[in-house]
């Protein structure tokens, strides 16, 4: 049997129960046009798939079965629809294997990694299930009337749901989950890249008992068209993006002509600080996490690495080690800890930012070279004695290159990382508490890993300030964005 042969057997082998149609009111359909598109192994360059790609009719049917199945899904008991997000946990969990192998396959991604994003976004349905009821309204006496105050919270309605390739299952989850919790409907529109993921939950969510039209899937190559015409859809009420700044700003000009009541969480650069008391060991681990997580592919990941200059040499030599370390290869083979990029425009942007820094004096001190051969490989790489003017500081690198550069004092190193138009997430190592807490509170970010490489948490609010979005995902805020809030004013 040939190479080829071998990986089109494996395709057959995973993809044999993977649906490719659209998912609109408990039905799988072919688009209107009959329309498809192709979806391609990262490691091979091989096609794997071909997928139904929705139409702005087929946006208008989601739209029309997301609205006839809204009000017996609010109407339904918090605690029928906890039992069935909580029962979606355990399908899941009982399938993971099998996901975490679709990731890789569609996403790249090395499989320890999938199988980390499978469990993460399992637990979105477990947590979500138990804030099903804890919808928890108010009751107070007004000062100077004396009317009694009467707070409670209502599901928004129907949910639009945009997310990107780089983690096909927990970005969707992350959405339904909550939605579902607070009793509104939903239409998600998942990345063109990786659709496969979320077209494989769709049988194990009606396994689990979540009624027809609760939740619908519209894969599209024409995403701005669709998208656009579901905003412009008066019965759609709140719209949930992940993604770029870039297409997260247009969607906010969309959403404001029905004002359609927006959670944002777009782009990121995080900085990554480590003091001269830091723990290095630690620092180390904790940087593998927050740059190499998905490869690099996060709005979370570690962009900009500030490392005082008493420490970074040793610092700069013991990541470059472990990053040397990592075998890179087909996601699903054994040993293999970076997998490829997701596409070639993914790899190509890595490549110039890359090949940017070092015409400015950037030093390779490990990787910089992309390999020979199919599939969008790039190795893990370190650069030190970044510029200033490097692009990659301004910009999201999306792929598993660390910048290193030096700081001095607390306040140069503050200074620095609130430098940017983001405010996504930072990270800083300190053994002093007093110092990461000091620091915390002074840097612009949403979300602070002190002493931790991973932030990211089902109960806790994942989200940014500045140009990193609206509103939070996870925690009790996750509930939150898809509830109305309802004030009654009585006398009894």
């Amino acid at each position: 049997m040939t190479q080829r042969q071998k990986e089109y057997a494996m395709y057959d082998n995973l993809l044999a129960n993977v649906p490719t149609d659209l998912w609109i009111g408990g039905k799988w359909r072919k688009s209107s046009d009959g329309a498809r598109f192709d979806v391609i192994d990262p490691a091979t360059e091989n096609k794997i798939a071909s997928v139904a790609s929705a139409t702005v009719e087929d946006a208008r049917a989601a739209v029309d079965a997301a609205e006839a199945a809204a009000a017996g899904w609010a109407g339904k008991k918090p605690r029928e629809r906890a039992e069935i997000l909580r029962k979606a946990y355990e399908l899941i969990m009982r399938d993971a294997e099998r996901l975490a192998k679709l990731i890789t396959l569609e996403n790249g991604k090395a499989l320890p990694d999938s199988r980390g994003e499978v469990a993460y976004s399992a637990e979105f349905f477990r947590w979500f299930a138990e804030e099903a009821v804890r919808n928890i309204g108010q009751v107070s006496t007004a000062p100077s009337s004396g009317a009694r105050i009467l707070v409670q919270h209502k599901p928004a309605g129907v949910a639009v749901l945009v997310t990107p390739w780089n983690f096909p299952a927990a970005m969707a989850t992350r959405k339904i989950g909550p939605a579902l919790a607070a009793g509104c409907t939903v239409v998600l529109k998942p990345a063109s890249d990786t659709p496969l993921t979320m077209l494989a939950l769709m049988p194990i969510l009606e396994e689990a008992g979540v009624p027809a039209g609760v939740v619908n899937v519209i894969p599209s190559r024409s995403s701005g068209k669709v998208v656009s015409e579901m905003l412009h859809d008066m019965r759609v009420r709140v719209v949930s993006f992940t993604g770029s700044t870039e297409v997260g700003r247009k969607l906010l000009h969309e959403a404001a002509d029905n004002i359609v009541r927006p959670a944002m969480e777009l782009g990121g650069n995080a900085p990554f600080l480590v003091f001269e008391d830091a723990d290095i060991d630690a620092a180390i681990e904790g940087a593998m996490v927050a740059k190499m997580r998905n490869m690099g592919e996060a709005c979370t990941a570690a962009n900009r690495f500030y490392v005082h200059e008493k420490v970074h040499d040793d610092f700069a030599k013991k990541l470059t080690a472990k990053m040397a370390g990592l075998k890179m290869g087909n996601g699903l083979d054994e040993g293999v800890m970076l997998g490829p990029l997701v596409n070639k425009e993914g790899r190509d942007k890595v490549i110039e930012l890359v090949d940017d820094a070092v015409s400015k004096g950037a030093k390779v001190l490990t990787g910089g070279k992309t390999p020979d051969g199919k599939g969008f490989f790039y190795p893990a790489t370190v650069l030190t004695n970044v510029s200033d003017d490097s692009k990659m500081l301004n910009e999201e690198i999306f792929g598993p290159v660390a910048s290193i550069q030096t700081f001095k004092t607390e306040e140069e190193a503050i200074r620095r990382a609130n430098d940017t138009e983001y405010g996504l997430v930072a990270y800083l190592y300190t053994k002093d508490m007093a110092r990461g807490l000091r620091v915390s509170e002074k840097l612009d970010f949403g979300m602070i890993g002190l002493n931790r490489g991973l932030v990211s948490d089902p109960a806790a609010p994942f989200g940014g300030m500045k140009q990193s979005g609206l509103g939070r995902e996870g925690g009790h805020e996750g509930l939150m964005e898809f509830l109305e809030t309802q004030y009654v004013s009585v006398n009894w």
